[in-house]
């Protein structure tokens, strides 16, 4: 799940990313254009209904590639994305646009 908050001159938006977790994995990170893929840059917080979820912000106008990565092995999409584009790993990427 993706919400989007845009700042008052739309340069910025905060977005929150929330993975539902039915794997029941025991932790999550953001990962993607944003952060160079940086698997220790945006570690997830788990809630009291078991699914992962962190907030941040980036600029506005682009779209970026993202991806959940669960229990450090398990790469995961967002099935809420705007949309979806090929990694050339012979899957898909999540797509956020703002």
């Amino acid at each position: 799940m993706l919400k989007k908050n845009y700042s008052k001159d739309g340069r910025t938006c905060r977005v929150t990313f929330k993975y539902p977790n039915k794997e029941k994995g025991s932790t999550a990170v953001l990962v993607g254009d944003f952060n160079d893929w940086n698997l220790k840059a945006h570690p997830m917080k788990c809630l009291k209904d078991g699914s992962f979820s962190v907030t941040i912000s980036i600029d506005t106008n682009r779209s970026y590639r993202f991806r959940y990565v669960v229990d450090e092995k398990t790469w995961r999409n967002d099935y809420e994305a705007d949309s979806y584009i090929g990694n050339g790993y012979g899957c898909d990427d999540s797509v956020i646009s703002v």
